[in-house]
């Protein structure tokens, strides 16, 4: 499939909308980039040649920033998606906003074109209902920051045409990703429903005294965040011993948190006005110049977490041996 016949709109154009334009820069497609908020006109431009000056340096995209801008455009103007065969909306997660973002892009593509949405929130099954053609309406989930990770999920909802899923899923391999397609929709789909299982886990060990937030952090990072560039839950209990873990299951599954409400650590935190790094009050505190480096020091981590992941593909072990196979002598 060849990327640079395929034009891809992008709706929005904050912190993923921005990226997301880098990646389907990098992999050759001409972007034409709308973005709802004014305010974006100003920034999106400066983000992305950042994005891309980045990746340069660090060898992932083999030509400068300025031959990929030649393929973006960025306007207000929704008209200019009318050549686009796919369009992604990256939008806040209200169904208002994107029930009219999703008129105004349907206004002018074609009813074979794909539309698809970049949440993380809401079922894919209830936002195609707000759209005039829901079959050709998918999910596309991505990871920030979209133009270095390999995660993407596809997901179909209940009247998506599974095809065109299979579409975006041999497409997205172009985009430099090892995309998962979710055939049957599920609030949250597949990494959120095993990230929040955490998150609940996490503040049922720290409001009940477990642990402080330090130290379940620095378990995460030392156990899962150890293996899980490498392998997924299941190749890890094929690795370390599939009946161990079932054994361990009958006598710790029933000890889990099953809250189903918001944990009062979590509320507190609303109640205050904490938003993290953004204005410095989370879980941690921050100040100006400890909030500008752990940023920093989160996209100089994304670059050299990629290289190192991109040493360990999905198939890594099939390719070696093959590659023993074909070279004996080598092995």
């Amino acid at each position: 499939m060849n990327t640079k016949e395929i034009q891809v709109g992008v709706v929005g154009l904050g912190l993923m909308g921005t990226s997301i334009c880098t990646c389907l820069l990098m992999a050759g497609h001409r972007v034409k980039a709308v973005a709802p908020i004014p305010s974006d006109l100003e920034h999106a431009a400066g983000r992305i040649r950042k994005h891309l000056e980045r990746s340069y340096r660090e060898g992932i995209c083999e030509e400068r920033a300025d031959v990929y801008l030649k393929n973006l455009s960025i306007t207000e103007d929704y008209s200019c998606l009318a050549s686009c065969r796919l369009v992604i909306e990256c939008t806040l997660e209200n169904e208002a906003i994107k029930r009219s973002v999703y008129e105004k892009v349907e206004r002018y593509i074609s009813d074979d074109a794909i539309l698809a949405s970049n949440t993380s929130a809401i079922p894919i099954s209830d936002l195609q209902k707000l759209t005039r053609v829901p079959h050709r309406f998918l999910g596309l989930h991505w990871a920030e920051p979209s133009h270095t990770t390999r995660f993407l999920e596809i997901i179909c909802g209940a009247e998506s045409d599974v095809s065109k899923g299979e579409d975006l899923y041999e497409l997205a391999h172009e985009w430099g990703k090892e995309p998962t397609l979710v055939r049957k929709d599920i609030r949250g789909f597949i990494t959120n429903r095993l990230m929040y299982a955490m998150y609940r886990e996490a503040f049922f060990l720290v409001e009940n005294g477990y642990a402080t937030i330090e130290d379940v952090d620095r378990a995460c990072r030392n156990n899962p965040g150890y293996w899980m560039t490498l392998v997924g839950v299941f190749r890890w209990m094929d690795l370390t011993g599939v009946d161990a873990y079932g054994n361990v299951m009958k006598e710790l599954f029933p000890t889990l948190s099953n809250n189903t409400e918001v944990p009062e650590l979590m509320k507190e935190r609303m109640e205050t006005g904490s938003k993290g790094i953004a204005n410095g009050k989370g879980f941690y505190s921050y100040t100006p110049e400890e909030a500008r480096m752990w940023e920093e020091t989160f996209a100089a981590f994304s670059y050299e977490i990629r290289e190192l992941a991109l040493k360990y593909p999905v198939d890594v072990v099939k390719k070696k041996l093959e590659s023993k196979k074909n070279n004996p002598l080598c092995s």
